[in-house]
């Protein structure tokens, strides 16, 4: 047996949840989707239309079409088995293309024959001979041969996004195990200091949630040495079917192969690893600065475009009156004006949202904060003042109410629905800042925290000790309480009655021995519940990734002066990197602002100097050879739609400024405080 694969009852047979306390066997994970997992499981417990939906399409997973598609599954950790979600999407691709022919075979029966002839003429002139033939056939075969057509294109363009949705699971993957990699084997090097297996080792960092993807993968590979018996075995395994196929394939396999070296190889192979992920880290964030860069530029582009693209409209619509003349569809008359105006509206709204998500993703996956939301209503209400996701929840029916209001007082329907995004996106952004400056100030002093703490671990004093020192001698600001409870936990696990190796007389060295075991035992799991209610009070990602390094370290017996000088390091080097971030974003926080004022400056200066100008203009008619349409420039109409243009460009301006700063629940406030302004103004120069 190798020595990956050795391991003692001592080195876990069943481990500790670090969030409910509750044991459970190592490495066990519901999410794996190892062989014999739930996978298979799962395929054993298919409901009557999986069933069913296996019998009619599973023949396709044999196709060579979808050989690629089977590969990319390896890397999901998608529950249900590759034939099974195939024949789901087969069966949505029948739905989606029924769904999609029936409203192309209404709009064709409804057409008039007039736009029949007039696309039957467009048609053909371009065709030699010059006829093409719609109007002479029947309505019902046109309809039915072009809703054969939507639906099958529809039908098959469903079964390639099933495809690249595969893509999108296996990036995303990929993504986190790059950003995640290099604090797991820096964790896995404080480790290597102890007396843990190499399962050991990995059972610990599985268990920390802070790794993301890396620990999945983890989870993963123990689940599989639990049925194979082979350690060796199940991360080949992994390594075969992860996504990361540059990084963490490689790794594991060099893990594997110093493992069964030794201790010393893989230590040393450990803090080489460490340092050169380190180094890719580096260069893999300065890309993506590059890169957010780039988006940036883009984001004003796209930004700034349509606004110009309504003021041409507004402006040309004076001598192209075909523009404001009014097109017949199935849902009513609207002019191609309009079309183009909301129509720009909606592009700047999927702009907004696509740069939001585009800059979340960019942000490194240990520097994204999410909030849980604790359960039942009481605590939900409670914690709102302080938790933007409880905000959120408790802030909807307001702002329901709000909107209800607005609409049963003859409010616009516009400002009806912006007055309640207000209502409620204001007051939970302000939330999310409050918790983040409390967060930042936590992670401000949790720095200061293991630098004195390791400075008295330095000095030869137990842990619990400096850390009961450090709560007693020095202001830690917002960290105060936290530390002093953890202080009083980690008391808890000090013997209060004798030195260890003082035994009672009445008591065997081997009953002795034995119940020191027992005792020290007791006091790792007093030790590790007392770190993760630290780490979960103060709940911030540097918290976890550093706090939780003590937690692993210590139980898995490795020096205490080595764990802290790592421990040092690396919160030094994390919250460098917080605080470079942060700097760097507010640079496109100020690009999303400037950006929405400056085309709130060019689109008010238009209505005021502009289109009562061209209104006066085309009041005039019959001046010579200029013949203008009266009713091409209505004021009133053109500052509505421009109106509305322009808080869709503030809400997408919010969404991009918000989500560089922090993330969603602050692109709330920015676009909200945008939209607000964007009223005030239009309000205040009389454009409403």
């Amino acid at each position: 047996m190798s020595e990956a694969d050795r391991g003692s009852k001592a080195d876990g047979q069943t481990g500790v949840d670090r969030r409910s306390g509750s044991t459970r066997e190592p490495g066990a994970d519901r999410r794996s989707n190892t062989v014999g997992g739930p996978r298979d499981r799962a395929n054993d417990r298919l409901s009557a239309i999986d069933r069913g939906l296996y019998a009619l399409f599973a023949r396709h997973a044999d196709a060579a079409r979808h050989a690629g598609d089977r590969h990319r599954y390896r890397g999901t950790r998608i529950q249900a088995s590759f034939e099974v979600f195939l024949a789901r999407v087969y069966a949505v691709s029948w739905i989606g293309g029924v769904l999609a022919a029936v409203p192309a075979v209404i709009a064709i029966t409804h057409l008039s024959p007039v736009f029949i002839r007039r696309l039957d003429a467009a048609l053909a002139a371009g065709v030699p001979g010059g006829t093409i033939g719609l109007t002479s056939v029947s309505r019902g075969w046109l309809a039915a041969a072009i809703g054969i057509v939507v639906a099958t294109a529809a039908k098959r363009g469903i079964v390639r996004l099933g495809g690249s949705y595969l893509r999108w699971l296996t990036a995303a993957r990929r993504n986190d195990i790059e950003h995640t990699l290099p604090g797991a084997v820096r964790y896995l090097h404080a480790l290597s200091s102890g007396s843990d297996t190499a399962r050991g080792m990995l059972r610990k960092t599985a268990a920390n949630e802070a790794y993301g993807e890396t620990a999945t993968s983890f989870r993963a590979a123990l689940n599989s040495a639990r049925l194979t018996g082979s350690l060796d075995l199940a991360l080949g395994r992994v390594a075969r079917d992860t996504p990361s196929r540059d990084l963490l394939a490689p790794f594991l396999l060099k893990f594997r192969e110093h493992a069964n070296q030794g201790e010393d190889a893989l230590t040393n192979y450990l803090r080489m690893e460490g340092r050169m992920l380190g180094l890719r880290e580096d260069r893999a964030r300065k890309r993506a600065e590059g890169f957010l860069e780039l988006l940036s530029e883009l984001f004003i582009v796209l930004l700034v475009l349509p606004a110009l693209l309504v003021i041409i409209l507004s402006i040309i619509g004076v001598i192209a009156p075909g523009l404001s003349e009014p097109i017949a569809t199935p849902i009513g008359s609207i002019s191609t004006r309009a079309v183009l105006t909301y129509g720009s509206g909606a592009f700047i709204l999927g702009v907004g949202l696509a740069s939001a998500a585009a800059v979340e993703q960019l942000r490194p996956s240990d520097q994204r904060t999410s909030y849980e939301r604790p359960e039942g209503p009481i605590a939900t209400l409670r914690s709102a003042p302080n938790n933007p996701a409880s905000a959120a929840v408790v802030l909807a029916i307001p702002s329901i109410l709000l909107t209800a209001g607005f609409a049963s007082g003859g409010v616009d329907p516009v400002n009806v629905a912006l007055f309640g995004y207000l209502g409620f996106a204001l007051p939970v952004g302000v939330i999310s800042v409050r918790r983040a400056r409390l967060d930042d100030a936590k992670d401000r002093e949790i720095k200061d925290f293991v630098h004195a703490v390791s400075g008295h671990v330095s000095l030869g004093r137990p842990f619990p000790e400096a850390v009961a020192l450090v709560a007693r001698d020095v202001d830690l600001g917002a960290l105060n309480d936290d530390v002093a409870d953890l202080a009083f936990n980690l008391s808890l696990t000090t013997g209060a009655g004798s030195r260890d190796g003082d035994y009672p007389e009445s008591e065997s060295p081997a009953a002795a021995s034995a119940g020191g075991t027992a005792e020290r035992g007791s006091r790792e799991t007093l030790r590790t519940a007392a770190l993760n209610r630290f780490v979960d009070t103060v709940g911030t990602p540097l918290a976890e990734q550093t706090v939780g390094l003590i937690t692993g370290a210590l139980d898995a017996g490795s020096d205490t002066e080595t764990v802290f000088e790592t421990l040092q390091t690396e919160i030094g080097r994390l919250y460098h990197q917080k605080r470079a971030l942060r700097s760097a974003m507010l640079v496109y926080v100020a690009v999303g602002w400037t950006a929405a004022l400056l085309v709130i400056g060019i689109v008010v200066a238009v209505n005021v100097y502009v289109i009562d100008g061209f209104a006066q203009l085309s009041a005039v008619s019959g001046s010579g050879s200029l013949a203008l349409d009266p009713g091409s420039i209505q004021p009133e109409r053109e500052r509505y739609r421009f109106y509305v243009v322009m808080q869709a460009t503030m809400l997408a301006s919010g969404w991009f400024a918000g989500a560089a700063s922090r993330g969603y629940y602050e692109a709330l406030l920015h676009s909200g405080a945008l939209v607000g302004v964007c009223y005030l103004i239009f309000a205040g120069t009389g454009l409403l």
